[in-house]
């Protein structure tokens, strides 16, 4: 479980990444933005590498916070916290948003912390085409958020390494416009 921990790149990750760059290849950039974790940030330098575009990073689009058991493996995670797994479970998937495993940030507060910055980057970049580097988890929740995916989803559906979403923003709503290597079922628009 990585939550925060910041760990690089991987060979087949930088690989990965490589690809998304040469999908991503015809757009325009106007600005790149990150998390500031290595994996997500190393992610953004290789697809700006040819559009000379330095990376701005910030806190607001790290993974979710994990706490005590950032960097463990998972099967600690269900043997001391059984409890609280089996309560989550319990919960429907709005109580399950909101939901706080002793000493994380709750899928509520990865999401609103990702909102906010990307709301503010519609509002300070309009009708420009912004890429933000961000982690599995808090694209998994935003989904949640958005009623694209529930909270079964996240666990069946898969988030490539590289993969993407498209979005358009009015700084208020999110539109989405298309899915690569996440599953998701694109709303009628």
């Amino acid at each position: 479980m990585q939550g925060h921990s910041d760990s690089p790149l991987t060979t087949n990750g930088i690989n990965q990444a490589k690809e998304t760059a040469k999908k991503l290849t015809s757009i325009k950039f106007d600005e790149i933005f990150s998390s500031d974790l290595g994996r997500a940030k190393r992610t953004a330098e290789i697809i700006a590498l040819e559009k000379k575009i330095a990376v701005k990073t910030t806190q607001l689009l790290r993974e979710k916070n994990l706490g005590d058991y950032q960097g463990k493996k998972y099967s600690i995670f269900q043997t001391e916290l059984k409890k609280y797994l089996n309560e989550f479970e319990s919960l429907n998937d709005e109580s399950k948003k909101k939901y706080r495993y002793p000493g994380m940030e709750s899928d509520e507060d990865v999401v609103v912390r990702f909102i906010r910055f990307i709301r503010e980057i519609a509002v300070a970049y309009p009708n420009k085409t912004v890429l933000i580097s961000t982690h599995a988890g808090v694209i998994g929740n935003f989904l949640i958020h958005l009623g694209i995916w529930t909270y079964k989803d996240q666990y069946k559906k898969k988030i490539s390494n590289g993969g993407y979403l498209k979005l358009k923003s009015d700084g208020v709503d999110f539109f989405l416009k298309e899915a690569e290597g996440i599953e998701v079922d694109i709303p009628n628009l």
